[in-house]
């Protein structure tokens, strides 16, 4: 007899396994937004480098100026499938938009800056297995990572499955408006990633940067997870004291409006202890994995990437 796992919970709009707290109607708008030119996308699956880019990107754009606080990062690096794209269309600009939809999935235009992040998948199932944990609304909080680990590896996350949703990205990584980076290089050299944004993002910024080291020594210092942790109570007083008046401006985004109703009518209670920003490690999956589930995921990576060359971009540490 199998043995029965638990499974977050999840919704399905159009086919696609998305978080329950998310107005479908954002979704679909967020599916079918068309970018403007000048827009800038932070796009990566989830727990792969998307808050610590986020803030990269609006540190190089504002000199060197970091977020107040998460009410902060909402209104000015929009979750496109939670906020919805009527709020980033009126967004002022330049600023990120943050996205976990794929390639294959979003409306893709030539002109638009697009921002991909890929991380290994051994720690990237192991932080999503503990940021499923910590949010109230996956209803996860008794599983284990052996359960969390058999949805990752089936690719019944929300999101879809690592793999395609890397796949889809890595085609794209030539394109002359991607921006292709590996968690792990940001990691090994944050300076050099930084950078490398920068010049992506435009001439300008990498020139502040080379000529001022002073901003340079400014982002470094906003963007290290030291700093960053700051935003984890910040974050769990946004998420346990959501009202309308909790958000900046003339009127809530419609798809904010659903995530507090959400939270109110289910009861939903943050928990004590909130590390959404937690490690940042590289090979923190050696403490979860077992030898027989690492086989498994290298076994699904090689026949889900065959005929590619994405295992360089992990190389050595695949090979451990």
């Amino acid at each position: 007899m199998s043995q029965q796992r638990e499974k977050p919970v999840y919704q399905e709009v159009d086919g696609f396994t998305i978080n329950t707290t998310f107005l479908p109607d954002c979704v679909r708008s967020a599916i079918h937004y068309k970018p403007r030119d000048d827009d800038i996308f932070v796009v990566t699956f989830p727990k792969c480098g998307t808050t610590w880019t986020q803030h990269i990107v609006h540190n190089i754009l504002n000199k060197g100026e970091t977020f107040k606080n998460f009410k902060d990062v909402q209104e000015r690096s929009p979750f496109i499938e939670m906020m919805g794209a009527k709020f980033v269309e009126n967004m002022p600009r330049p600023q990120a938009i943050k996205t976990h939809l794929p390639f294959h999935v979003c409306t893709y235009s030539p002109k638009a800056k697009y921002i991909y992040v890929a991380r290994n998948p051994r720690d990237c199932c192991v932080s999503f297995y503990h940021h499923t944990k910590i949010f109230p609304e996956y209803q996860f909080e008794d599983g284990s990572f052996d359960d969390f680990f058999e949805v990752f590896i089936n690719g019944e996350t929300e999101w879809g499955d690592y793999f395609d949703h890397l796949l889809s990205a890595y085609e794209h990584r030539n394109d002359p408006n991607v921006c292709f980076l590996t968690y792990e290089e940001m990691k090994d050299d944050a300076k050099a990633a930084v950078l490398k944004l920068a010049k992506f993002l435009g001439p300008q910024y990498a020139e502040m940067l080379e000529s001022d080291d002073k901003i340079m020594m400014k982002i470094l210092d906003h963007t290290s997870m030291e700093f960053m942790k700051r935003f984890n109570k910040d974050m769990k007083l946004f998420y346990s004291n959501m009202d309308e008046t909790s958000f900046i401006g003339a009127e809530v985004p419609e798809g904010l409006k659903y995530v507090m109703e959400v939270f109110k009518t289910r009861d939903l209670k943050m928990p004590h202890k909130f590390d959404f920003i937690r490690k940042g490690a590289v090979g923190d999956w050696k403490n979860y994995f077992s030898p027989v589930q690492s086989k498994r995921l290298m076994e699904k990576f090689y026949t889900k990437t065959k005929g590619t060359d994405v295992f360089s971009l992990w190389a050595k540490l695949l090979q451990d």
